[in-house]
């Protein structure tokens, strides 16, 4: 059986990654998943922020209570 995780434990979890690279996939509504990859660049009480590779310019944010409803999921080092 899978271990119930927190808020509190996803955050100090993805904290622990900064600076590393990353691979997302995200629900994007309407039977769309988008799949990202590129750097976990900072963390915030609320949100984490990624900068995608394929656009240096681009940051996308989740917040954690995205990772805990598995809206987002994240794969570290890939």
């Amino acid at each position: 059986m899978e271990k119930r995780k927190t808020l509190s434990s996803i955050k100090q979890d993805i904290e622990s990654h900064v600076g590393e690279r990353v691979t997302l996939k995200a629900n994007g509504g309407r039977r769309k998943i988008l799949v990202n990859s590129g750097v976990l660049e900072k963390t915030y009480p609320a949100i984490f922020m990624i900068r995608l590779d394929n656009d240096t310019q681009r940051t996308v944010t989740y917040s954690y209570s995205d990772v805990l409803t598995k809206t987002v999921q994240i794969v570290f080092g890939k």
